[in-house]
């Protein structure tokens, strides 16, 4: 890719420092409880909030079937989701007396350990190919633990950690806003439904049903914020299982809530009462500002969280794996950039 294609296109990007290189392997930052307060204070803290928010409000009202623009970077994003989706294929499970954790997941996840750099490599400039091996990192943890065979809402912030990175050294820009969480994220998701599926993975770090989600959190944030001054459809229509039918095409939000009343039997109210709790707030605009508090709370480690290597939040991920883009690289890209009028809400 010619450096022109990576350069920002925008006044409020060309305004930006243009990144220099210092890049390293990502490593573990939260050790001890006082780390807790440098990771809230950490520019990583609020880069990848403004990038989460960010894009919270880039797709306010509008459906994932809607048109947006589809850069170079997006095609190739998805490509290697592809691919991630091929190997599922190409690895099937295994006969084993346990029914969950599928030990084909470890050998699926070696093939991802190896071919990361080489992934990354394929949607990072040669310009930027220093970046790769820290970047990829990132990749490598978005899928799942491969010793526990299993998935939750830290690995979900390591692939948003991985588009953020994308967005600070200028790969991705606010263009492509739409198309990250429309097709790139979403693909994503497809992806790690099918791994969970396919594989029997245990959710990381549940909290049963007074958790709001086994595996996933920011697509009920970002899908509650499609929804936002819908015409016809309220929060309390999404235990509806014909709405839910007709319309999880078009809102991320109700193909969690599709993907849930497949895997889980009983009444909803009793194996999801978080969201059964949720579908009583009044307005989707309440319904997204609770879930960005809960989420706020979700990206700050608690005391027992320090010095635990499993079940990961989203915190330990973002937080401990911190490489030099998410740490201290000027962001090229203003998506990353969080406003001043936000961050007293931190």
């Amino acid at each position: 890719m010619a450096e022109s294609e990576w350069q920002p296109e925008s006044p409020e990007e060309a305004a930006l420092p243009p990144p220099y290189r210092n890049f390293m392997i990502p490593k573990k930052e939260i050790n001890m409880v006082p780390d807790m307060g440098k990771w809230k204070r950490s520019q990583a803290y609020a880069d990848y909030t403004g990038f989460i928010l960010k894009l919270n409000e880039s797709i306010k009202g509008k459906k994932l079937t809607c048109e947006y623009k589809v850069s170079e970077p997006i095609e190739k994003l998805i490509d290697l989701l592809n691919t991630l989706d091929r190997w599922i294929d190409e690895t099937p499970p295994v006969d084993q007396p346990s029914r969950f954790g599928n030990k084909a997941f470890r050998t699926w996840y070696t093939k991802l350990d190896q071919g990361a750099e080489n992934l990354v490599a394929t949607v990072v400039p040669s310009e930027l190919s220093d970046a790769i091996s820290e970047v990829a990192v990132y990749l490598k943890e978005s899928v799942g633990n491969s010793t526990r065979i299993d998935y939750g809402t830290g690995h979900e912030a390591a692939f948003a950690a991985f588009l953020c990175c994308l967005c600070k050294i200028g790969v991705l820009r606010v263009d492509d806003q739409l198309a990250i969480v429309f097709k790139v994220f979403n693909r994503y998701l497809e992806v790690m439904r099918k791994l969970q599926k396919t594989y029997r993975m245990e959710p990381a770090g549940s909290q049963g049903v007074w958790g709001l989600d086994d595996f996933q959190f920011l697509p009920f944030i970002w899908g509650s914020s499609q929804l936002i001054d819908h015409p016809n459809l309220e929060p309390r229509h999404f235990v509806d299982e014909k709405v839910v039918n007709e319309n999880h095409k078009d809102f991320m939000f109700l193909e969690c809530i599709l993907f849930i009343t497949e895997m889980k039997t009983g009444p909803f109210a009793e194996h999801s009462n978080q969201l059964w709790n949720i579908s009583a707030v009044p307005s989707w605009a309440k319904v997204n500002q609770g879930l960005i508090r809960m989420y706020k709370a979700e990206v700050r480690p608690k005391q027992r969280e320090v010095g635990l290597e499993q079940n990961l939040s989203p915190a330990q991920v973002v937080g401990w794996v911190g490489g030099w883009v998410l740490k201290e690289a000027p962001a090229k890209c203003s998506l990353c950039l969080l406003p001043s009028a936000w961050r007293s809400s931190l």
